[in-house]
């Protein structure tokens, strides 16, 4: 291949199924050196060498190109390879210019959609690459293409600039999802066809099941172990092995939308309806402690969920500090540590099954920090239903979001969770909510240690 420009007549197809073949065969590294500089730095970003299938763009009239994928699938790249060739004009198209770019938080647009190993700075060679200037919140390529980052914490920002073109990333963690979305499609009015891009592990969210049923929107799909070349092994055997199957794995790492149970306590709308920003001045606070009734590779998580309560008996989750699969002194030191962070009042530690020790050690690891022990008299179900009522109420609120614990709450029915794993977030909120409230009738009998 000495001597081959990027003008190679090699196509991609058979290119990459020899770089391939190379690369199993121990041959790859022989190969590479004897490809001459420019041939090596246009392999190199060269995106359809390397691109799965689902992260090329696909043929047609589309508006919306829904990339839905697991943890790790490798959303980002496709969304930055989208946008690279959009501003740069591939494939004998015009480049298409001003963009814009779209995550939850402005730190996570800088932090990967811009600067991250797989966003827009890393993926472009260095002759192509756009220069960042991040107090104009924008990029600008080389051939005069411009990129303006945005936030969906703040909608407003989208009202008066035009695009003919956009990157909306992670979608369903947008706080203001639906202002934000709407705010974007104002401002799509450039050129003869304005497209976008959403790339999203998947949540069953009113907008994303919009989007899903639009005539306009094509979708690709992705899990964790596609991009499995790219990924820790460690992790693939850690985190996909725990989780494959779970209603949690079917989301996070196969990029699965899973609907919400007709029989679970909380729904979506329920929640994100009790989602706010900042909390008023808490009479009291909590940490409660649901531990695991063993350790190792199978155990089940720790909970450890933080409350407190306003003056008008107001319950406000405040952070979701569980662990998995960690030893009694780790998620000790947790919980003590969102003890002293929230400066709460008090530890709840669920004392039914290995709970004494648990509320030893947690004495171990700090003596002055006062522990609660809760007795369970009742069913999880039974004694989730009075915390249940008070979300009908508006009188349990979310600061901020918390999806692992929201998960389990729209999946929690009178059989448990559809994976019949414990509930061992949503038992920590109940058990804090339980004890800011206080405890009486049948519920759960509380003493203090």
């Amino acid at each position: 291949m000495a001597g081959h420009s990027a003008s190679s007549r090699i196509s991609d197809a058979s290119l990459r199924a020899g770089l391939i073949d190379c690369a199993r065969n121990g041959q790859l590294p022989a190969l590479l050196g004897s490809c001459d500089g420019p041939l090596l730095e246009w392999i190199a970003h060269h995106w359809p060498f390397f691109a799965r299938p689902d992260q090329l763009a696909p043929p047609g009239e589309w508006t919306v190109w829904l990339v839905l994928g697991g943890r790790g699938a490798g959303k980002t790249r496709t969304g930055a390879e989208w946008v690279r060739a959009q501003a740069l004009g591939r494939d004998g198209a015009l480049p298409v210019s001003p963009i814009a770019l779209v995550g939850e938080t402005m730190a996570d647009v800088r932090d990967v959609m811009v600067e991250g190993v797989s966003g827009l700075l890393a993926i472009h060679p260095r002759s192509e690459r756009p220069q960042w200037i991040p107090t104009r919140r924008r990029l600008e390529w080389p051939n005069g293409a411009v990129a303006m980052v945005f936030s969906a914490e703040d909608p407003d920002a989208l009202r008066g600039p035009q695009f003919a073109a956009a990157w909306a990333d992670e979608l369903c963690k947008w706080r203001h999802g639906e202002e934000t979305w709407d705010m974007l499609q104002f401002g799509l009015r450039l050129g003869r066809h304005p497209r976008e891009v959403v790339t999203t592990t998947p949540r069953p969210t009113p907008l994303l099941k919009r989007l899903m049923g639009d005539v306009g929107t094509v979708v690709s799909r992705a899990a964790t172990r596609d991009n499995a070349l790219n990924l820790a092994p460690s992790f693939l055997e850690a985190v996909v092995g725990r989780y494959a199957g779970t209603r949690l794995g079917r989301q996070e790492l196969d990029g699965e939308l899973i609907e919400e149970r007709p029989d679970a306590l909380w729904s979506r709308a329920m929640i994100e309806a009790a989602r706010i920003d900042v909390t008023p001045p808490l009479e009291r606070v909590v940490v409660a402690v649901d531990p695991p009734a063993s350790s190792g590779r199978r155990a089940d998580a720790c909970g450890i969920v933080a409350a407190g309560r306003d003056g008008a008996r107001t319950i406000y989750v405040l952070e979701d500090a569980t662990l998995l699969r960690a030893r009694p002194l780790a998620w000790a030191e947790a919980a003590i540590a969102a003890y002293h962070r929230h400066e709460a009042d008090a530890l709840v530690v669920e004392v039914n099954q290995g709970g004494e020790m648990a509320a030893a050690v947690l004495r171990d690891v700090d003596p002055s920090v006062p522990v609660t022990s809760v007795r369970a008299t009742r069913g999880k179900y039974l004694r989730a239903e009075p915390i249940a009522a008070l979300s009908a109420q508006g009188r349990l609120k979310f600061r901020g979001a918390f999806p692992a614990l929201e998960d389990e709450m729209t999946d929690f029915g009178p059989g448990g969770l559809s994976s019949g794993r414990s509930p061992d977030r949503l038992d920590a909120m109940v058990w804090a909510a339980t004890a800011l409230l206080g405890a009486g009738g049948s519920g759960p009998r509380v003493r203090r240690i």
